[in-house]
């Protein structure tokens, strides 16, 4: 979802397509460090955006620790080893905001960082994420000055937006809804059960503006980026400024979908942290915002829903 995105807003921008190195999952193994040098050996690519990750909801999450660790761990060490073996001196690393200790201080800010205790049922992907920041920084501390290499991190918050995984029980919170109520309404089903309280609050990112943020902080002129990071805290968050309760979000989903039905919570099951809230001031401060608001973000998160399952 997020490299898609990503290509699309490079060529909006005006770049030649044919400079652009793409490759899907099927092509290249990125957990194969073997296939993931020669890749980089053959093709020399001068920027890489790190998108890539194994990613999923709290079902996922909690139920495959292993996997997404070791994946994210791999795919993250392989490119970025191979990135700096092949002369690669400007790289991406996009992030997640489940980075932050599951009670952080909100909004999180990028201090926040290894402060406290994750949320346990995604720690294994946080672990992974927070050390892909940390292999950027230590490679910018060994090779910076030596090898001119400038590895950036983007630490974005629930993306949601075309080409996301709708899967039943491994996608994401936003996606898995519009699942839900669409095949709610298609079944003429009188309610939906959610999973939690409702009560947890949630900030929500369109895909397209993260891909925007990621392609701004990666043209940043190196004086204006370390003027606002330091070389052991560099992450820079990307939010849309404010969020909303499951609950208010399942009925925003409801209305882009046209579920007339009612909506249950189920307390027994997980509801993750209480609160995740960006804290983006740094990136504002740097002249970039979020364009896309939910309502519209969910309307055309619908379409790309009915068209991948070609409804």
């Amino acid at each position: 979802m997020v490299g898609s995105a990503i290509v699309r807003q490079l060529l909006q921008s005006g770049i030649n397509p044919e400079s652009l190195i793409l490759r899907t999952h099927s092509e290249l193994d990125l957990t194969n460090q073997a296939a993931v040098q020669a890749f980089f050996a053959v093709e020399k690519p001068t920027q890489v955006y790190l998108a890539a990750a194994k990613v999923g909801g709290i079902h996922a999450n909690n139920t495959y620790p292993a996997d997404f660790i070791y994946q994210n761990l791999m795919m993250q060490a392989n490119v970025i080893e191979a990135a700096f073996q092949n002369g690669v001196q400007k790289l991406l690393f996009l992030g997640s905001s489940c980075i932050y200790p599951k009670l952080a201080p909100q909004p999180m800010t990028e201090s926040a960082l290894l402060t406290g205790p994750l949320e346990p049922t995604n720690e294994p992907y946080a672990i992974a994420k927070i050390a892909g920041i940390k292999l950027c920084e230590s490679y910018n501390r060994q090779y910076g000055a030596s090898h001119g290499i400038d590895y950036r991190s983007v630490m974005p918050t629930n993306l949601y937006g075309p080409g996301d995984n709708y899967h039943p029980q491994n996608s994401h919170v936003i996606p898995a809804l519009i699942r839900r109520f669409h095949e709610a309404k298609v079944n003429g089903a009188a309610k939906v059960t959610i999973w939690g309280s409702g009560t947890p609050k949630r900030e929500f990112l369109y895909v397209d503006d993260m891909a925007a943020a990621s392609v701004f902080v990666m043209n940043l002129p190196k004086a204006v980026y370390d003027q606002h990071t330091t070389p052991m805290q560099s992450q820079i968050n990307v939010g849309y400024g404010s969020d909303i309760t499951i609950a208010e979000l399942a009925q925003a989903v409801r209305h882009a979908t046209g579920y007339q039905g009612t909506i249950d919570f189920d307390p027994s099951q997980p509801d993750g942290s209480p609160r995740k809230l960006m804290d983006s001031t740094r990136l504002n401060a740097l002249g970039w915002q979020a364009k896309v608001n939910l309502e519209q973000g969910l309307a055309l998160s619908y379409t790309d829903f009915k068209h991948q399952n070609s409804l």
